[in-house]
């Protein structure tokens, strides 16, 4: 099914494919995830496209829709299907013919008061899915009609239709409700046409909100969103170079026969390749190199072609060898610290495309065509890295990579693992959850997959219950050494009842493994579970097909396996028998929670 969802289908190919879905979710490779539709039109063609595509994706849809123009009554009535169903995610998919928007030229008190009066009746039907059903709520921006009474004046003129659709969308951009994702209709529709996107046939005859054929384009672009928000986005772009980042092979050529630069169609085309990484760099996504090629050849452009725009600054691994791309790619990402499947390769030869597919199915890998004009607009319209949100920690991720790299060759150095954490000068900061590290919190939940206990997605409006529910013991965690600031890296959830600690989330970035940070965050954990009246911490394992890693976390850090629980998934300490690491090579600093004993 993946195979087959990886290409190009159209409507009749999707539902072939959505056909092929087991229907028992135990058969399934990942968790089912549940999905509501509320639509103002018939989203009968949208359903099945949405299944198919999910598969691209590594999701596993399961989707509902109750009748077209019943939105609000399934949103607002507690005793709804939808809410009944507690779907993960619900799509409002409402268009401009369900929102109140007579255009009213040239009055613009009225104009603002029907944009006001639109977005204060979508407020209550967002605020009532997320409070019964608990799920996360997509609203989407209103594509432009396409009809236009004003010619250029239209969308310049308060209250006609144009300039109602437009302000509408600004005022949803900036007033939505915390936790509620935003899909782009009305870019998506831009970039498609509204000629091409309208199908005034079809919304009269079955009220079909848009064109057939941009429903796999529509359904692409939600479960981008959907994928995005269970953290399954990529996040390291491989790049090839000859003929890729350049034209010409450098080994042959030289640096000085390579073409790059302003000046000619081919060196444009490649620089704009180069500046699409850099942009895809400074947001988060990790860039690393995987080329056939000598290393110290392929380097050489890097440090002294005066038009490369990349820089050995900019790449976090580098590959430059005679092995097959599948085998770097591994390689990447075992350096890295990341699964294979967090991997992107741009390499212009379709041959390395294919070879890389056939043996890394997982891995990114977009078509691209015989001229580098159009690879940088393709890189960026595939939506491999498509996001929910961007934090400090994001913008500091692919420093933090490099940084890393910086850490394992001091590593190589040291004599012994004990002297090379001292050498790192560590210090934690591990504090309550808040508002201010939410937005985090709520990443690190939903994208961590090998260092996660239990793999328990919350949303974010969930993660701002915990933090005042007096039951809930939390903790964030975060770090810095001699290289730098890594940012939050851990997330600790414990539910307190009865004398008991029971773990429901333990999670932490792969990039910190082997350093004592587990030890360290177990010290402050017991601390504060103790100082809570709790006798005893429970510690859940929920095995996944990615977090084999902590199998044996609890017992490395001395509980007990639990008798009565399936083998290794439920784990106990007695708070009584702890001792805190009095040998730790982190410090705490002065604003963490303490642990007794002293920092």
């Amino acid at each position: 099914m993946r195979s087959l969802a990886t290409t190009a289908l159209n409507l009749q190919q999707l539902s072939s494919l959505a056909r092929t879905m087991p229907a028992d979710d135990t058969q399934l490779p990942g968790e089912a995830l549940r999905l509501s539709v509320l639509c103002n039109g018939t989203s009968d063609l949208l359903l099945p496209a949405l299944v198919a595509t999910g598969v691209r994706h590594d999701l596993w849809l399961r989707v509902q829709a109750p009748p077209f123009g019943t939105h609000a009554q399934e949103s607002l009535d507690p005793a709804s299907a939808t809410n009944q169903w507690r779907p993960h995610f619900v799509f409002l998919a409402l268009d401009h013919r369900a929102h109140d928007l007579l255009p009213c030229p040239g009055d613009a008190a009225l104009a603002d008061q029907r944009v006001t009066q639109a977005l204060a009746l979508l407020a209550p039907m967002v605020s009532g899915l997320q409070t019964v059903s608990g799920s996360t709520v997509i609203v989407q921006t209103l594509a432009q009609s396409g009809v236009s009474v004003f010619g250029h004046l239209e969308d310049q003129l308060p209250g006609s239709a144009g300039w109602m659709v437009n302000e509408f969308n600004r005022r949803l951009r900036i007033e939505r409700a915390p936790g509620v994702l935003l899909m782009d209709t009305a870019a998506l529709a831009t970039s498609v046409g509204l000629d091409t996107w309208h199908d005034t046939r079809l919304w009269n005859l079955g009220k079909f909100p848009f064109a057939q054929e941009v429903v796999p384009l529509f359904a692409d672009h939600l479960c981008r969103l959907l994928s995005a928000a269970r953290g399954k986005s990529k996040k390291c772009l491989v790049l090839d170079l000859d003929n890729t980042l350049w034209s010409g092979v450098i080994g042959d050529d030289g640096i000085q026969g390579i073409v790059i630069g302003q000046g000619s169609a081919a060196g444009e085309a490649h620089l704009a390749v180069q500046s699409a990484a850099l942009s895809l760099h400074a947001r988060g996504v990790v860039l690393a190199v995987s080329s056939k090629n000598e290393d110290s050849i392929a380097r050489q452009v890097f440090r002294e072609h005066p038009d490369m725009l990349l820089r050995e600054q900019h790449i976090a691994a580098f590959q430059a060898n005679w092995q097959d791309k599948a085998s770097n790619l591994q390689t990447i990402a075992k350096a890295l610290n990341i699964s294979v499947d967090a991997l992107v390769l741009l390499d212009d030869n379709p041959a390395e495309r294919q070879q890389v597919r056939m043996a890394l199915p997982e891995v990114g890998v977009p078509e691209l065509p015989d001229s580098p004009d159009d690879y940088a607009a393709i890189l960026l319209a595939a939506g491999y890295f498509e996001t929910t949100q961007f934090t400090e920690e994001d913008r500091l991720r692919a420093s933090q990579y490099q940084a890393n790299a910086e850490r394992s060759a001091l590593l190589d150095a040291a004599s012994d693992l004990s002297s090379h954490l001292a050498a790192l000068g560590m210090e934690a900061h591990i504090a309550p959850f808040d508002e201010i590290g939410r937005a985090r919190i709520t990443q690190l939940i939903n994208k961590t997959n090998q260092f996660n206990l239990t793999t328990r997605r919350q949303t974010e409006q969930e993660v701002a219950r915990l933090e005042s529910d007096p039951s809930v013991l939390t903790l964030q965690v975060r770090l810095k050494d001699r290289f730098g600031d890594n940012g939050m890296i851990g997330v600790v959830i414990g539910r307190c009842e009865a004398g008991d600690c029971v773990l429901e989330t333990w999670l932490m970035s792969c990039r910190v493994l082997n350093r004592g940070v587990e030890r360290l965050v177990l010290d402050v954990l017991a601390d504060q579970a103790h100082r809570r009246g709790m006798r005893r911490l429970i510690g859940i394992y929920l095995p996944t097909a990615k977090n084999a890693l902590v199998r044996d976390h609890y017992q490395r850090l001395g509980f007990r396996a639990d008798p009565s629980a399936p083998d290794g998934e439920r784990w106990t300490l007695e708070l009584d028998q702890h001792q805190a690491d009095q040998q730790r090579v982190i410090k705490l600093s002065p604003t963490s929670l303490s642990v007794a004993g002293g920092n």
